[in-house]
C-alpha cells in the first residue's frame, strides 16, 4: 500500500510540473521566469519534394506550407534558455479536407512529442521569436 502511494504521488507531481509551467506558476527545479513571444519560427518539412522551409509565424496569423495553414496562439519561452526549452500553442488546418490537423502546445526541445500527424508534411516549433 505504501508503495502505491509512492508511486502515486510520484506520477502526480511529475505530471503536474508541465502543467504548472504552461501556466506560469514558478516550479521549484524549473526556470523562474517564462515570458511570453509575440510569434514563433516554425521548419516544415515536405517530405514528397523532400525540401524544408523556416518561416516567422506571427501570433494570430496564418503561415502556408504546401495546402496546410498554421496559426501560433501563443508562444512561451524560459528566461534563461530561450533557444531550446520554447513551447508554442499551433493550430494546424488542412485547406484541401477542410478540418483541423492539429491543435495544441509544440515542444522545441522535443518536437516528437506532441507531433503532427500528417502523410506529406512535418512541422514544428525551432524557437519563439525574442526580438
Amino acid at each position: 500500500m505504501m508503495i502505491f502511494r509512492a508511486i502515486t504521488i510520484l506520477a502526480a507531481t511529475t505530471l503536474a510540473i508541465p502543467a504548472a509551467l504552461a501556466q506560469g506558476i514558478a516550479v521549484p527545479g524549473a526556470s523562474d521566469h517564462i515570458l511570453r513571444s509575440d510569434g514563433a519560427i516554425l521548419r516544415g518539412l515536405d517530405r514528397v519534394a523532400g525540401t524544408t522551409i523556416d518561416f516567422d509565424a506571427q501570433q494570430g496569423q496564418e503561415t502556408h506550407i504546401g495546402h496546410l495553414v498554421a496559426s501560433v496562439r501563443e508562444c512561451r519561452y524560459p528566461a534563461d534558455n530561450p533557444a531550446s526549452e520554447a513551447y508554442a500553442w499551433i493550430d494546424i488546418h488542412d485547406t484541401r479536407a477542410d478540418q483541423m490537423l492539429f491543435s495544441g502546445w509544440m515542444i522545441a526541445s522535443s518536437p516528437a512529442l506532441n507531433a503532427l500527424d500528417h502523410a506529406r508534411y512535418d512541422l514544428w516549433v525551432l524557437r519563439c521569436k525574442t526580438s
